[in-house]
């Protein structure tokens, strides 16, 4: 996601082609890393091999489907066309079951890879970025077609829930080290406290000023969740915290310019944002049994980032 002025060498060759891979799995968290694509590789690979594999193949799926469908070079080489992909995958493999659904994974991921590719031309002239908007949309649609496809199964992780009766537990003790290490890891659907460490380094190698940020995101999250009253194994589990560090990377660093004055005061709005459209988005989809995945990152980010174009400071 991270828009660079460096251009990417033109040579073709493996090497270049799992580079673009590599950078596409670091794009997830908006950097331009090759080397942290590798460090946030062996952190979901540590959590599960399964899950490392499928972040593996889907960044090369999408960063094959730039190369033969003539995406522009700079775009495929900075792996733009393959965050999108990779937690389709990861998604798709978590949330669906039976025999099929890893095919159904590396599936929707090509398809993610398309999906992006028409959000980048519709959204080109509006200055706004496409974030993780398609991974959402195909996640959610294939998750949803399982109730009339009988071969496409959910896993019970998904179950549909009346909010009628929907009550929430706030008794227990939170433990805040690894709730701040699981808040990092499920950006990618991991709670790990060593893959956790692993992450923030690999955001810290693309530089320091990302690294401050993301740790200050998790820590807004955990606060405004804890003094909204938030649910404690939400708070636990990082659900709160993986949306307000992306937003705030987007909002204070990313896509921030010299006019942005305000940067860090909208950035941390933005990310306190995070935490009432995550619980607001989670209830909205309990009766479909659908997760919120990214879209309060999404929505809060397009949010100020849209508000910029009118009021250039923020």
């Amino acid at each position: 996601m991270k828009n660079t002025n460096h251009k990417p060498r033109a040579e073709g060759g493996l090497f270049f082609f799992l580079t673009a891979a590599l950078k596409g799995i670091s794009q997830v968290m908006l950097i331009e890393n090759a080397l942290s694509g590798i460090i946030i590789l062996i952190a979901i690979t540590l959590f599960s091999y399964s899950l490392g594999i499928i972040a593996l193949l889907s960044a090369l799926i999408a960063t094959m489907m730039g190369k033969i469908g003539g995406v522009e070079e700079e775009t495929t080489n900075q792996g733009l066309l393959g965050y999108n992909s990779v937690l389709t995958g990861i998604a798709l493999t978590l949330f669906l079951t039976g025999p099929y659904d890893w095919i159904f994974a590396l599936i929707g991921a090509a398809v993610t890879a398309i999906f992006t590719a028409t959000m980048i031309h519709v959204m080109k002239n509006t200055g706004i970025p496409v974030l993780t908007f398609p991974f959402i949309i195909t996640t959610w649609f294939t998750l949803l077609a399982s109730y009339q496809l009988k071969d496409i199964h959910l896993t019970s992780k998904l179950v549909p829930e009346d909010i009628a009766y929907w009550g929430l537990d706030t008794s227990g003790k939170i433990n805040w080290s690894e709730a701040a290490f699981n808040g990092i890891g499920q950006i990618f659907f991991i709670h790990s406290t060593l893959s956790g460490i692993l992450l923030i380094v690999a955001v810290f190698l693309a530089g320091w000023k990302l690294g401050l940020y993301a740790v200050l995101g998790n820590v807004l999250a955990l606060l405004t969740s804890f003094l909204l009253g938030g649910e404690d194994n939400p708070i636990y589990m990082g659900l709160y915290g993986y949306n307000a560090i992306l937003t705030i990377l987007a909002v204070s660093v990313v896509f921030k310019t010299n006019q942005n004055r305000l940067a860090l005061f909208s950035g941390i709005v933005a990310t306190c944002v995070t935490v009432p459209l995550m619980a607001s988005i989670t209830t909205w989809l309990q009766p479909f049994g659908l997760p919120a995945l990214t879209m309060p990152f999404v929505l809060s980010t397009w949010l100020f980032l849209g508000a910029r174009k009118v009021m250039p400071n923020l």
